[in-house]
């Protein structure tokens, strides 16, 4: 197979799109940064179609002739099926580029998973488990977003896209013989919800852990200043522990400091928070509701009682058996923590509903009974 195609950033991307239109399916894998930002900065976008594999630039102007806008068509029609491995963080970085999901997906760490082989399967290993291709992985810590890029880093993107066609349609072959075409397509088309690229800051108190430990009043304010940090994030492009960790949040919502000076001392901070900043975390703490349906969910006890956990290894056993019938991981039917939210009462769960409801669901729901 001929080297990667370069495509600079002064070069528009209008006659490539049109050759992607024309290709049944795309390889497709991108570059990012985000250890210094929120969002994922877009440093290269790899492409892969029929024999030829495309690197592009994607340190553009996003209001010039060639700017990402032109790929938009192709990689979100119909046609061609976008193949992409370990899909999420690739199309994030896309999305929040333009704004715009690229669909439809077939995802082969998905489809691998399908078909029995390890649900999260890197790539190199999957290229080698399925191909016999063994692949250079040794820039994984390269910035990307430094020019120029050497060949090495060049080849070792190519590479990351080289095979993905070939490997997609070995493993279609592998899904339509085991009758699991439906899994992968289920799976790989929940990848198109907005909602997993830009969720709700209001939500995002669901990332603290031990919450629970908390008294009521402390994690109410707790949740405040974790949506308050999600939204100066955002509006910085910092990362959420620039902004605030996680153990100062809690140390806040404990000492619930009412002045910039208390925040310093609740913090041990060699020297006063941003001025900003604080008034930020004054305000969260100040707007912390008392009581709101969020509160309520958290009065609620996360941990098992006796039976309940007896129940949690019962409904284990139910899942491991069908798991050795089907010869793929239980963790792609239905995951401990289903497991465990389903034995408190939880019942919209993905192992009840879409094809694994008729894998596992029902077996599932018949153990409770």
């Amino acid at each position: 197979m001929p080297d990667a195609i370069w495509i600079g950033r002064d070069e528009p991307l209008a006659s490539l799109a049109e050759t992607l239109a024309r290709h049944a399916s795309i390889g497709l894998d991108t570059e990012f940064l985000r250890e210094r930002t929120f969002f994922p900065k877009l440093c290269l976008l790899q492409l892969a179609a029929g024999d030829t594999v495309w690197c592009i630039d994607t340190l553009r102007d996003a209001g010039r002739d060639g700017g990402l806008e032109a790929l938009v068509a192709p990689l979100t029609a119909a046609v061609p099926l976008k193949v992409i491995h370990s899909a999420r963080q690739d199309l994030e970085a896309f999305y929040l580029s333009v704004k715009r999901i690229v669909a439809p997906v077939f995802d082969t760490q998905i489809a691998a998973g399908c078909v029995g082989l390890k649900p999260q399967i890197g790539y190199a290993e999957l290229v080698k488990t399925v191909l016999d291709v063994t692949l250079t992985k040794g820039q994984t810590r390269t910035d990307w977003s430094r020019r120029p890029l050497s060949v090495e880093q060049l080849r070792y993107a190519a590479d990351d896209v080289r095979y993905l066609n070939e490997v997609a349609e070995r493993l279609g072959a592998r899904l339509k013989s085991l009758g699991r075409e439906r899994w992968a397509a289920e799976d790989c088309a929940a990848l198109a919800d907005p909602l997993l690229y830009e969720p709700d800051p209001e939500q995002a108190w669901r990332r603290l852990r031990g919450l629970h430990q908390l008294a009521p009043a402390a994690q109410a304010r707790a949740r405040a200043l974790a949506v308050w940090r999600e939204r100066a994030a955002r509006a910085r492009d910092l990362p959420r522990g620039w902004i605030l960790d996680d153990a100062g949040i809690f140390k806040l919502a404990v000492a619930n400091p009412a002045s910039r000076e208390a925040i310093t001392t609740a913090l041990s901070l060699p020297k006063a928070m941003n001025e900003a900043l604080a008034n930020g975390v004054l305000d969260a703490l100040h707007q912390a509701p008392a009581e709101d349906a969020a509160q309520r969910e958290l009065a609620r006890d996360p941990r098992p009682s006796p039976e309940q956990r007896a129940l949690i290894d019962r409904l284990a056993g139910v899942v491991d058996a069908r798991a050795r019938a089907l010869e793929v991981s239980a963790e792609i039917l239905a995951p401990r923590g289903e497991l465990k939210a389903l034995a408190l009462g939880e019942r919209g769960l993905p192992s009840l509903g879409g094809w694994r409801r008729e894998e596992i669901g029902e077996r599932l729901l018949a153990a409770l009974e």
